[in-house]
Parts: C-alpha cells; sequence; structure tokens
C-alpha cells in the first residue's frame, strides 16, 4: 500500500456539511496510505430502477446493494451482481459499452475486496468523482450518498468493513435534472459511471484531515500555513518541514484541532519558466504527509496580469476532460501528460479547464510542466438561480474544488460561471459564489466567461454587473462562426469599460480534420485557419488584453453537434481532432504565442 499524507485549509472555519454519510474531505489522498479499488467491477444496467424501488416507487430495504445470492433452489433472487458483465474502473459507460452510448439513467457497480483490518486504524472510503449521484453501500450497510459529478467524496466505513473480504456496491445515475450543475442542457458528454478513482484509506484515529501552505498574500519572505486534525483535538503537535529551506517547525493545535504556522523564508518561485516545487513534509503522532508544494504570487494591476510582480501573458487553450485517441472521460496521468503535452508543443503557459473541475492528475501534472490553470465550476448557461438547493449545489462543488487543489500554485484563477444570461437572480446567484471563493482562498483570482453584447455596426461592448466581483474580465465570442463570417471581424471594435486585465476565455470555429477547401468553406481546415488569423490580429487590439483559450485544444464528444458525415456527434471546433491530427490552425496559434513569448518575457 502506497504511504499518503494531508494538511488544511486557509478558511478553515468555513465548511459546508455534506450529503448524508459524507465526511470532510480528505486533502493530498496520494500521499496517504490506500489500497486501489480500481479494476474490473460488475456492472448491471437499471433504467427502471427496480433494484431501489418496489412497484409503488418506494425505496426497498433489500435490494440490489445487498448483494443477495440464491442459496436454495426455491429461492427468488432476480439479479446476481457476482455473474454480471464487468467494466473497467474508474471509466464511463458510454464508450465502454455500445449499448449505453445515449444512456442516461442508473447503473449498479459491485467491487469484491480483501483487507486486513487492524484496531486503532479507520478506514475511509475515496472516490475522486461520479457521474452524477452517487449512493454507496459496503457489505450491504449504507455508507453514504453524494451529488455532483465532477468533485471528490469520501465516507468512514471503518464500521462497515470487515477484516478480510468485503464488497462495495455503488448506485450510479448521471439522469440531468433542471434544478441540478450543471442543469439539462449542456455542450459536452453526459458521461455516467465511476469515472475517477476509487480508494479504500487506511488512517490512525486522528489523523491530518486538511492542510494548507503557501507564501503569505502579498509578500514574498512570509510562508504560512494550517493545518486541521479530524477531531477538535487541543494541544496535539504538528509538524512542518520544508527541507529545502532548510526549516521544520512544531505547533499545537487550538480547540478547533487547528494549527497553525508562519516561516520567514524566501523561497525560488514557481513559474512556467521554472516550475520550482519544494518537498513539503507534515507529520503528527503516527502519521506523516509528504507533498510537493510550490510557491508564487498572482495579482492584477490595473489591465495588466502579474505573476511575481511581473507582467505576463495567458498563452492558453481550453482543455475539456476527455481521453485523447479513444474518447471518453480521461482520468489517468498519460492522459493529462498527452494533452498538457499538446498544449506545450502549442506555447501555452495557461489551460482552461472547463467546463469543470478536471481530476488531480491533470492540476498536478500542470504544475510540475509549468503551466497555469483556470479551474471551474459547471454553472453553465441557465441554471435555476432562484433555487437555493441548486445554489448550495454550485457552492459545494465550488467548496470541494478549491479544498482539494488549494496547494497546488498552478492553479491562478478560480472560475463561477460560464456564459451565463443577466439578471438579478442571477447577479444574486454568482456573487455568493465569488464571495465564498475568497473567503476560502483570497490568493487567487476570480474570473468568469461573460457574454458581449453588440451592435449592428460592429461595436462590442462588456456590460456585466458581475464586474465588480471579479478580478479578471473574460468572455467568449465566436466571430466567423456563429457571427457573421472570416470578414466580419476586421470590421469590429471591443469595449471593455473596466480597469482589469481581460482574458478571451473562448473564441474558434470548427473543422474537419483533413477537409480542405477554400477559406470562406465552413467546415475547412482553411476556414478554422482563416477564423484564428483574422480574430487573432482583432482580439490583439484590445486594451488591456492579457491572455486567450481559444476553444478547444481537441474535438470532443456532444450530443448537440449531428451532423452526418462532419459533426457525428463531435464538436470539431479542436485544433486537434479526436484521432490525434493537427489542423492547420494549430500552427496559426503556434505562431501567434512564440511571437507573444517574445513580447512579454
Amino acid at each position: 500500500m502506497k504511504r499518503v499524507l494531508t494538511i488544511a485549509l486557509l478558511a478553515l472555519s468555513f465548511n459546508l456539511a455534506g450529503t448524508a454519510g459524507e465526511l470532510p474531505l480528505l486533502a493530498h489522498v496520494h500521499g496517504r496510505s490506500f489500497a486501489s479499488l480500481n479494476g474490473k467491477w460488475n456492472y448491471v444496467i437499471d433504467p427502471l430502477e427496480n433494484g431501489y424501488y418496489d412497484y409503488r416507487m418506494k425505496p426497498l430495504r433489500n435490494g440490489f446493494f445487498v448483494n443477495a445470492k440464491a442459496t436454495r433452489p426455491g429461492d427468488l433472487v432476480e439479479y446476481n451482481l457476482d455473474a454480471s458483465p464487468t467494466m473497467d474502473i474508474p471509466s464511463d459507460w458510454n464508450t465502454r459499452d455500445e449499448k449505453l452510448f445515449f444512456y442516461e439513467g442508473t447503473v449498479w457497480f459491485k467491487r469484491d475486496f480483501k483487507i486486513g483490518k487492524q484496531e486503532g486504524k479507520k478506514y475511509l472510503l475515496y472516490f475522486g468523482a461520479v457521474n452524477y449521484s452517487a449512493k454507496v453501500w459496503v457489505n450491504g450497510k449504507k455508507a453514504g450518498e453524494h451529488v455532483g459529478g465532477y468533485t471528490p467524496f469520501n465516507f468512514d466505513v471503518t464500521g462497515l468493513v470487515v477484516d478480510g473480504d468485503n464488497f462495495v456496491v455503488v448506485k450510479v445515475d448521471n439522469k440531468r435534472h433542471q434544478d441540478a450543475v450543471p442543469t439539462l442542457n449542456m455542450d459536452w458528454w453526459n458521461y455516467g459511471g465511476i469515472t475517477r478513482e476509487v480508494m479504500l484509506v487506511e488512517l490512525p484515529e486522528t489523523y491530518i484531515e486538511d492542510y494548507t501552505v503557501q507564501l503569505s498574500k502579498g509578500r514574498y519572505d512570509l510562508i504560512t500555513g494550517v493545518a486541521r486534525l479530524n477531531d477538535s483535538l487541543p494541544g496535539r503537535e504538528i509538524t512542518l518541514s520544508i527541507p529545502g529551506l532548510g526549516v521544520t517547525r512544531v505547533a499545537r493545535t487550538d480547540s478547533r484541532g487547528e494549527a497553525r504556522f508562519e516561516i520567514k523564508a524566501r523561497p525560488r518561485l514557481w513559474s512556467p519558466a521554472s516550475p520550482e516545487l519544494y518537498d513539503v513534509i507534515i507529520s503528527n503522532d503516527g502519521e506523516t504527509i509528504r507533498d510537493q508544494i510550490g510557491f508564487r504570487q498572482i495579482e492584477t494591476r490595473g489591465k495588466q496580469l502579474l505573476l511575481n510582480g511581473k507582467q505576463i501573458f495567458l498563452r492558453g487553450v481550453s482543455i475539456h476532460e476527455e481521453a485523447p485517441f479513444h474518447q471518453g472521460r480521461a482520468w489517468s496521468v498519460d492522459h493529462a501528460m498527452t494533452l498538457l503535452g499538446w498544449a506545450k508543443e502549442m506555447g501555452c503557459n495557461y489551460v482552461r479547464l472547463a467546463h469543470y473541475p478536471h481530476n488531480e492528475h491533470m492540476v498536478r501534472a500542470a504544475e510540475r510542466l509549468g503551466i497555469m490553470v483556470w479551474s471551474e465550476i459547471p454553472v453553465y448557461w441557465t441554471i435555476s438561480w432562484e433555487n437555493e438547493n441548486t445554489y448550495l449545489n454550485a457552492e459545494r462543488q465550488l467548496h470541494d474544488m478549491i479544498t482539494r487543489d488549494r496547494n497546488r500554485c498552478a492553479v491562478i484563477i478560480w472560475s463561477i460561471a460560464n456564459e451565463t444570461p443577466h439578471g438579478e437572480a442571477r447577479d444574486r446567484f454568482l456573487a455568493r459564489l465569488a464571495g465564498r471563493a475568497r473567503a476560502m482562498d483570497n490568493t487567487r483570482l476570480i474570473s468568469m466567461a461573460m457574454e458581449v453584447t453588440s451592435d449592428n455596426r460592429g461595436v462590442n461592448t462588456l456590460n456585466d454587473n458581475m464586474n465588480e466581483h471579479v478580478d479578471v474580465i473574460s468572455f467568449n465570442e465566436y466571430v466567423g462562426w456563429y457571427r457573421g463570417n472570416n470578414e466580419s471581424a476586421r470590421a469590429m471594435t471591443w469595449i471593455v469599460p473596466y480597469d482589469k486585465p481581460v482574458i478571451i476565455s473562448e473564441f474558434g470555429g470548427g473543422a474537419l480534420q483533413g477537409t480542405r477547401g477554400e477559406k470562406t468553406r465552413r467546415w475547412t481546415e482553411e476556414y478554422q485557419e482563416e477564423l484564428y488569423r483574422v480574430n487573432l490580429e482583432m482580439l490583439d487590439k484590445i486594451e488591456g488584453l492579457s491572455g486567450l483559450s481559444p476553444w478547444i485544444l481537441v474535438d470532443f464528444y456532444s450530443p448537440r453537434r449531428q451532423l452526418p458525415g462532419v459533426q457525428d456527434f463531435f464538436n470539431r471546433k479542436g485544433l486537434i481532432s479526436n484521432w490525434g491530427v493537427k489542423k492547420k490552425a494549430f500552427r496559426v496559434m503556434q505562431d501567434f504565442y512564440e511571437r507573444k513569448a517574445r513580447e512579454i518575457k
């Protein structure tokens, strides 16, 4: 079993209650002692949910989750999890079983496992993500449930597991709902399943639940840290060591079980040119956690974006969490390195991870490669703005995104929404989210992908009440694709009336890789190539332009994209085809970023 550890938050007092059975999220799970439950899981398709409800639609006491067996000839058991087909986990069912390509509903998963249970230990069952709602049982007893398809969660199963043979059953339901986050309508595939890693984590009874170690805001000579135990135990010693800086500090927990640190030091700063990471060791009685953490400052000054006090330009691209070459949900280190490797080849120092928190391997790989990250929650298009439960769902996803990645210095922007319609209810909803993000982490920037209004003279003006709540003004535009043609861009002007940096969070157009023709013909690589040329010329004139993340790195599955022979359920706006072949527009972006790198060093 692999050894792993954890440390805590800046705003440790801010703690959202989870859904039934959940514990506060365990930080840095890969640094703990754990057994992987990845691999072959049995699965049963259950569109009528008869494994959970009776014929009166009342929850069963002995549904599929008890994993019943027929032991006598007269027994009636109308399912058999052991004899059901298997699926590799992590994965999505849409690309693993052709019957389920368009399926939205319930699928049951079961995995047998063995443990050597030890007295005085806690056991947490950790899921990297399950889309969209999950109900979990261990040995036939309810462990808990979770809602939200892109953030991790964990349950205390100490009292449910036994020494020796065990089984876990998960009811996964990816049906879309009006009041969910995201809502009914989206432009990416609603991949169902246990889409990220599953781990059984072994911990001491008192363990470090969460931690934060970072440069104090605005300082280059002060590192602050805070670590929190899982219990409110005062007087416990927690040690923080950073060998590369030659420092070790010991602090005692207060009445809330929190220990705080201040270290006078000047670490070498993390940047795309020098992605410096320090070994950080946090230890408690019976527990040692090792992490790698970088130190940097990100801020704005008027219309400038500053990294470590120096102006930067974000040479970026948007990315969906879609596996390269074979489609399906991406989740592994290899997936991350391929996608980010293509971004680096294009000249990127930044990626926009859209439209939901991506897996932890993606964020950590970006950090090692020196790529800055925009991380986003799926408050997408038209959310139920006046529904309080919808807001709490979005806030919980924001909380879990920040909690998991607060120590990842590569993350410079928390994004709270994408292309949302203006209105008072929407403004209240998003303002609350922005406030929560700042309460949890005041060391990063807040943004969101806005929309632009235009007149018939080609004058585009950004006018959004959320300008007061964000640090960076970001907006999407599709001149040449959804608005006008490529020639339209030459006559357009842009007005951004706010003294803040500007990021074009999306622009682009589609091309079927290998389709050639005149640059005026849609779907050809030449059309896309010309679209990129004229858009870059247009956008580069915007005052305060501080970054771009064109849409998108790679073609991806979307049920909205139905044109036969061209889309075939793919969004074709990728600069790279779904088979990994670069389109002509890729080189246009590469050339532009080479020039930008020379202009702003």
